[in-house]
């Protein structure tokens, strides 16, 4: 039963119209041939053609992993440094504000735009990530 509401759930999100989409924005960012091999880019190509929604889960997790691999090549630097670099010092900075007493700090741990800042000024810094 979880198998069909899961395949269910996915056929509403994955169909011809969004994997279409997706392919054209991939070719746009010039990541279509770069990153996805032959069979990935098969696969999607396939599905858009005799697929109208999605309903199998092994097709819709091997779409969603190509997916993945296209949304992070196609992910700039400063968000890739302010998901790993950024919310890390974000986390220290609001431990070390909430010791010194300042109970907002908490908010800093989770602030995606204090991320991206700490994530730029380390990235100006010169140090490696």
């Amino acid at each position: 039963m979880g198998l069909k509401a899961d395949a269910k759930s996915v056929g509403n999100f994955l169909n011809r119209a969004q994997l279409s989409n997706f392919k054209c924005k991939a070719l746009r960012a010039g990541v279509w041939f770069r990153v996805l091999s032959r069979i990935d880019r098969v696969l999607v190509d396939l599905t858009i053609k005799v697929v109208d929604d999605v309903r199998s889960c092994s097709l819709a997790e091997s779409i969603l992993a190509i997916l993945k691999k296209v949304e992070l090549a196609t992910e700039s630097v400063v968000t890739r440094l302010a998901k790993t670099v950024g919310l890390s010092l974000a986390r220290k900075l609001s431990c070390l504000a909430q010791r010194w007493g300042n109970r907002l700090a908490s908010l800093w741990a989770v602030d995606v735009g204090f991320a991206r800042y700490l994530a730029v000024t380390h990235l100006n810094s010169g140090r490696q990530p």
